[in-house]
Protein backbone atom coordinates (compact mmCIF):
# COMPACT_ATOMS: atom_id res chain seq x y z
CA UNK A 1 0.00 0.00 0.00
CA UNK A 2 0.90 3.65 -0.76
CA UNK A 3 1.49 6.86 1.70
CA UNK A 4 -1.48 8.01 0.34
CA UNK A 5 -3.66 5.05 1.47
CA UNK A 6 -1.92 5.84 5.02
CA UNK A 7 -2.91 9.03 4.72
CA UNK A 8 -6.71 8.53 3.55
CA UNK A 9 -7.05 6.54 6.58
CA UNK A 10 -5.58 8.76 9.03
CA UNK A 11 -7.83 11.20 7.42
CA UNK A 12 -10.83 8.68 8.74
CA UNK A 13 -9.43 8.47 11.97
CA UNK A 14 -8.87 12.28 12.62
CA UNK A 15 -12.35 12.77 11.68
CA UNK A 16 -13.81 10.35 13.58
CA UNK A 17 -11.98 11.92 16.30
CA UNK A 18 -13.30 15.61 15.33
CA UNK A 19 -16.76 14.44 15.39
CA UNK A 20 -16.59 13.25 18.97
CA UNK A 21 -15.17 16.48 19.66
CA UNK A 22 -17.19 18.59 18.45
CA UNK A 23 -20.01 16.00 20.17
CA UNK A 24 -18.55 17.67 23.40
CA UNK A 25 -19.48 20.74 22.57
CA UNK A 26 -23.28 20.48 21.89
CA UNK A 27 -26.04 17.91 20.78
CA UNK A 28 -26.55 17.23 16.87
CA UNK A 29 -29.86 19.21 17.77
CA UNK A 30 -27.52 22.57 17.92
CA UNK A 31 -27.52 23.59 13.75
CA UNK A 32 -23.71 23.95 13.96
CA UNK A 33 -22.94 21.17 15.63
CA UNK A 34 -25.18 19.24 13.11
CA UNK A 35 -23.48 20.85 10.08
CA UNK A 36 -19.86 20.07 11.52
CA UNK A 37 -20.76 16.03 12.29
CA UNK A 38 -22.30 16.34 8.78
CA UNK A 39 -18.68 17.46 7.04
CA UNK A 40 -16.73 14.92 8.65
CA UNK A 41 -19.06 12.19 7.20
CA UNK A 42 -18.68 13.39 4.39
CA UNK A 43 -14.95 13.48 4.50
CA UNK A 44 -14.89 9.88 5.85
CA UNK A 45 -16.79 8.62 3.08
CA UNK A 46 -14.64 10.97 0.39
CA UNK A 47 -11.72 8.84 2.33
CA UNK A 48 -12.86 5.40 1.86
CA UNK A 49 -13.70 6.09 -1.96
CA UNK A 50 -9.95 6.67 -2.46
CA UNK A 51 -9.06 3.50 -1.01
CA UNK A 52 -8.32 0.40 -3.15
CA UNK A 53 -11.05 -2.06 -2.60
CA UNK A 54 -7.93 -4.51 -2.01
CA UNK A 55 -7.19 -2.88 1.32
CA UNK A 56 -11.40 -2.22 2.13
CA UNK A 57 -11.42 -6.55 1.81
CA UNK A 58 -9.71 -7.04 4.64
CA UNK A 59 -12.28 -5.40 6.73
CA UNK A 60 -15.23 -7.56 5.74
CA UNK A 61 -17.70 -6.23 8.89
CA UNK A 62 -17.42 -2.79 7.43
CA UNK A 63 -19.71 -2.16 4.69
CA UNK A 64 -17.76 0.35 3.14
CA UNK A 65 -19.87 1.00 -0.10
CA UNK A 66 -22.74 2.23 2.24
CA UNK A 67 -19.76 4.47 3.95
CA UNK A 68 -19.52 5.77 0.08
CA UNK A 69 -22.83 5.66 -0.66
CA UNK A 70 -23.72 7.88 3.17
CA UNK A 71 -21.35 10.56 1.87
CA UNK A 72 -22.85 10.82 -1.37
CA UNK A 73 -26.35 11.46 0.76
CA UNK A 74 -24.85 13.54 3.06
CA UNK A 75 -23.85 15.77 0.35
CA UNK A 76 -26.39 15.68 -2.07
CA UNK A 77 -29.30 15.21 -0.25
CA UNK A 78 -28.64 17.43 2.83
CA UNK A 79 -32.36 18.93 3.37
CA UNK A 80 -33.70 15.01 3.33
CA UNK A 81 -30.51 14.42 6.46
CA UNK A 82 -32.45 13.23 10.17
CA UNK A 83 -30.87 14.06 13.17
CA UNK A 84 -31.65 10.25 13.48
CA UNK A 85 -29.37 8.80 11.09
CA UNK A 86 -26.40 11.11 12.27
CA UNK A 87 -27.25 10.01 15.58
CA UNK A 88 -27.42 6.01 15.13
CA UNK A 89 -24.47 5.92 12.39
CA UNK A 90 -22.28 8.47 15.33
CA UNK A 91 -23.28 5.87 18.35
CA UNK A 92 -22.97 2.43 16.44
CA UNK A 93 -21.52 2.80 13.37
CA UNK A 94 -18.54 4.99 13.91
CA UNK A 95 -16.60 2.65 16.99
CA UNK A 96 -16.97 -0.20 14.94
CA UNK A 97 -15.12 1.65 11.61
CA UNK A 98 -13.19 3.06 14.31
CA UNK A 99 -11.27 0.00 15.00
CA UNK A 100 -11.53 -1.18 11.30
CA UNK A 101 -9.60 1.33 10.00
CA UNK A 102 -6.79 1.31 12.85
CA UNK A 103 -6.60 -2.44 11.91
CA UNK A 104 -5.75 -1.05 8.31
CA UNK A 105 -3.09 1.04 9.55
CA UNK A 106 -1.45 -1.51 11.45
CA UNK A 107 -1.71 -3.99 8.72
CA UNK A 108 0.02 -0.91 6.24
CA UNK A 109 2.64 -0.19 8.84
CA UNK A 110 3.47 -3.79 9.27
CA UNK A 111 3.77 -4.12 5.14
CA UNK A 112 5.90 -1.48 4.83
CA UNK A 113 8.00 -2.84 8.10
CA UNK A 114 8.46 -5.95 6.34
CA UNK A 115 9.84 -4.90 3.26
CA UNK A 116 12.51 -2.50 5.02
Amino acid sequence: MTRRHQHRLDDITTAIHVIHQHLTRGELSDGLIFDAVRVRLIEIGEAVKALPSTLLEREPGIPWREVAAMRDRLAHHYFDTSHAILQATVQHDLPELDLAVRRLQAHIADDDDSNL
